[in-house]
């Protein structure tokens, strides 16, 4: 009885981990890719600044 708890309760945090892992995983893409939209923006928004100016 015992040991069909154990087993039990070690897969749960093995599921527990790999969610905890995708999830990382997931948020780490999402800022990388938001930093890059933010760079992007920013670069589009010099160049309409300089071409306003001349």
């Amino acid at each position: 009885m015992a040991v069909s708890f154990v087993n039990a309760f070690l897969s749960y945090l093995l599921l527990l981990l790999i969610i905890v892992v995708l999830a990382g995983v997931a948020i780490t893409i999402g800022i990388t890719l938001r930093k890059k939209k933010n760079a992007k923006g920013a670069a589009q928004d010099m160049t309409q600044d300089s071409a306003q100016a001349e």
